[in-house]
């Protein structure tokens, strides 16, 4: 039997979780899971797309972005099966998977060489409507000097060439103006985020700041080298954040948000030294399961970040942030309510507590607040020393009711 004759016979089922919007909303509302950086043989993935969809679709994601480098699934390509049993095997499972009349690849006493699949070809054997969706996307790769300087343009509809500069701030920005421009030419919701800040520790925090038309960045990647939690002369991520908040709020610009990601390359061996799956993931707050209402709702801050808490509610009504946590039997939660006070030139935990769900009230005197959940459930697969499943919600700024 062929992986479509399977999709055919077997109804995929998926939970998904409904709870309070983050804004006053008429439609219903759910929350779908996804991972907005993904790679695959199309660049250095190690792995073809079809089971990359396979291994995210079974594990009840709802969209999933392939962001290869500077590369879109598009086009013919064919590459070599890389040698070693371990991609060998991975061929013949991947043959046996989808079947002798999907797979076009050749054969000789030497190597096997194998076209791969056009996202326009795949995606019919995935996406299923209010289930699964592909968004096509690229990793624009660029640089400035030897400083790696990457972001993800998700729901890009043509590719876009890395626009280069003479600094770093400009290269990014460059960048960013590029699927701006794009968006802007197409009328397709599109947007951008900043990978992985401290690869090579090639973002500071002051380039940061500089930017235009930012509003995403990577709080946490799944890579093993990205340094995530900095280390004793650069700051982790997530200080980073909120000193960039600090800024665009004293600029007039809009709050960044904080995604999680895969970043995944690696599907055949599973540790912390390789880039794997299922280690961060975005939860997004949506009437539907489209494009243009995921990336609203994200626009909106209607989302959260996550390396494994699960929330069933999470609201921001009348300056009031609330969460409940789809909680697991014998495992403790603290919940960090982390903002700045105006005139603070740093951010600080307002409350600390306990629990399962809890409640904070955004009070004037404070530029915005955000909640942190840590769980004491260990991460199956994690990097560095972020060895507990946590959480990240989006900040929060007062508003005049």
């Amino acid at each position: 039997m062929t992986y479509t004759q399977m999709f055919l016979m077997i109804a995929t089922t998926l939970f998904l979780l409904h709870c309070s919007p983050v804004e006053d909303s008429s439609s219903p509302q759910r929350w779908y899971k996804g991972n907005l950086h993904t790679h695959s043989y199309w660049s250095d993935g190690d792995e073809f797309p079809e089971q990359i969809m396979k291994w995210y679709k079974e594990r009840a994601y709802h969209f999933v972005a392939l962001s290869d480098h500077n590369r879109l699934a598009e086009g013919e390509r064919w590459m070599v099966i890389p040698d070693g049993d371990m991609y060998q095997t991975a061929f013949q499972e991947y043959l046996q998977t989808f079947g002798e009349e999907w797979v076009e690849y050749k054969e000789t006493a030497a190597q096997v060489e194998v076209r791969l699949k056009t996202l326009e070809e795949y995606r019919p054997l995935f996406e299923e409507k209010d289930s699964f969706l592909i968004l096509q996307a690229e990793e624009i790769t660029d640089q400035f000097e030897k400083r790696p300087i990457h972001l993800n343009a998700t729901n890009v509809q043509e590719l876009i060439d890395p626009q280069g500069g003479k600094s770093v701030v400009e290269t990014i920005q460059n960048n960013i103006d590029a699927v701006h421009r794009q968006r802007e030419k197409t009328g397709i919701p599109m947007i951008i985020h900043v990978n992985h800040p401290n690869f090579h520790y090639a973002i500071s925090l002051e380039d940061m700041i500089q930017l235009r038309g930012e509003r995403f960045f990577e709080v946490f990647n799944g890579h093993p080298q990205v340094h995530n939690l900095g280390d004793s002369v650069h700051m982790d991520t997530e200080e980073m954040w909120d000193l960039i908040n600090i800024a665009y709020l004293k600029q007039g610009k809009p709050l960044m948000y904080g995604m999680a990601t895969d970043d995944s390359h690696h599907y055949h061996e599973f540790d912390s030294k390789w880039s794997n799956s299922g280690r961060g993931w975005i939860m997004v707050n949506a009437d539907s399961l489209q494009e243009t209402a995921l990336i609203d709702a994200m626009e909106k801050g209607k989302f959260y970040a996550s390396t494994g808490v699960q929330l069933t509610e999470l609201s921001v009504q009348n300056n009031k942030i609330h969460l409940k946590i789809d909680a697991e039997a014998d495992v403790q939660y603290e919940i960090f309510f982390i903002g700045c006070e105006k005139g603070d030139k740093e951010s600080k935990v307002l409350e600390q507590v306990s629990a399962t769900e809890a409640s904070f009230t955004i009070g004037e005197k404070l530029l915005f607040v955000r909640a942190k959940i840590v769980s004491s459930a260990l991460h199956p697969n994690p990097i560095e020393t972020a060895i507990y499943e946590m959480a990240w919600t989006q900040p929060a700024t007062f508003q005049h009711l």
